[in-house]
């Protein structure tokens, strides 16, 4: 493995969190008395009295309950949080800058469309994307003919894609804890090994070492199969020779992380060993024209023009890469039309990639933090090509 060494040091959690600023439990230390005003301003800005919201992420980013169910209702003069009796006592702990609504013999949602219908409330914001028909009705039933549920601007989200301080830190050591697993990784990946073996390990110990959970289901696929993008680990056997692509992150304190890593089983023979320093190169170019000021596509297009060079964008088949936080994908998306002006705070991943079909894939991704100057690697695992 070329001198890598690999070792997970057993006190890692204990280290993240002596680290300044990192809480890994539930905090009452975030801002979320700001979070609202802010809110409230893009409420003011789209001439909406109210804003009801549904998405549980929104949810927690706004006032810090990490329940799975509830309905949050932004009015003029108060903030109130709905759920049922499940979750009595973690809401009244969680909860912050928020009044608590334990709803009986109904939905949250009707609860709230009854609290909206007693004051005069006219121009209420719904969350479109995260709501469906069946509780858009709910939420009408209630309203007065006056009233009328207006599809708002992803209000929150916008605010959510510049993290502070607290969210950075929190992202940081989860990144640093899935470095940590990589190289606990490539103790695993073997041939004949099954990919979900190598996945179950690896989540296995992401467990034992303090993660809440996987940021999503781990992507594990070697020889033909590294050729699909999102090829989630299979009972297929890693073979003796050929390109591994292992895509995965952990969520620590609500916040995810993202990376990938491409090894390689046997010698490579050069056109792999070319197509590896393609993306190597590729990635560089992106993480070079990630900067304040510049757009996301302009970041997509360093990938795409560094790939042309060498004859292989056309097996490039998605965007560049995404938002990260409290959700695996979120705004702003890096891809080709979009506008999105990156600024100090984002965290987004760098993930360019070739994919040969029924033959071989490489992927390498970073998630990184845009600073005022450029853009820091948060995931600093090794990325020359590793032969095992």
């Amino acid at each position: 493995m070329d001198g890598i060494a690999v070792q997970m040091r057993p006190a890692l959690m204990d280290d993240i969190a002596r680290q300044p600023g990192v809480e890994l439990r539930y905090s009452r230390a975030m801002n979320y008395q700001e979070r609202m005003r802010r809110t409230r301003l893009g409420l003011d800005d789209s001439r909406l009295d109210a804003l009801v919201v549904t998405h549980l992420a929104n949810i927690r980013y706004l006032c810090g309950v990490t329940g799975s169910a509830g309905v949050l209702v932004l009015g003029r003069r108060e903030t109130v949080f709905f759920t049922d009796g499940r979750y009595r006592q973690q809401a009244r702990e969680e909860v912050c800058r928020a009044r608590v609504r334990i709803v009986k013999g109904k939905s949250a949602l009707a609860a709230a469309s009854e609290w909206l219908a007693k004051d005069s409330y006219r121009r209420i914001g719904i969350e479109a994307a995260h709501l469906s028909v069946a509780e858009r009705s709910i939420l009408e039933k209630s309203l007065p003919a006056r009233a009328r549920l207006i599809r708002s601007r992803p209000i929150i989200e916008e605010l959510r894609m510049v993290k502070d301080s607290d969210e950075i830190a929190k992202i940081r050591a989860a990144c640093r804890l899935g470095s940590e697993l990589f190289l606990h990784l490539l103790k695993v990946i073997r041939p004949g090994v099954k990919e979900s073996e190598v996945a179950g390990e690896l989540e296995f110990r992401a467990r034992k070492s303090g993660a809440e959970q996987m940021s999503f289901p781990t992507i594990v696929a070697g020889g033909a199969r590294s050729a699909l993008p999102h090829g989630r680990a299979s009972s297929c056997p890693i073979p003796p020779r050929g390109f591994v692509v292992s895509d995965f992150g952990v969520i620590l304190a609500g916040y995810c992380s993202d990376m990938t890593r491409t090894v390689h089983l046997g010698r490579p023979r050069a056109e792999a060993r070319s197509a590896y320093g393609a993306v190597e190169e590729a990635q560089q170019a992106a993480l070079a024209a990630a900067r304040p000021g510049r757009t996301v596509a302009e970041v997509d297009r360093a990938a795409r023009k560094s790939l042309q060079k060498r004859g292989l964008a056309k097996f490039f088949t998605h965007s560049t890469g995404h938002g990260v936080g409290l959700e695996i994908h979120e705004s702003p998306r890096i891809a080709a039309g979009e506008k999105q002006p990156l600024k100090a705070g984002m965290v987004i991943t760098i993930e360019p990639g070739v994919y040969v079909p029924g033959n071989w894939g490489v992927r390498i991704e970073d998630t990184v933090l845009i600073t005022t100057s450029g853009c820091e690697v948060l995931t600093p695992s090794p990325k020359d090509l590793i032969m095992l």
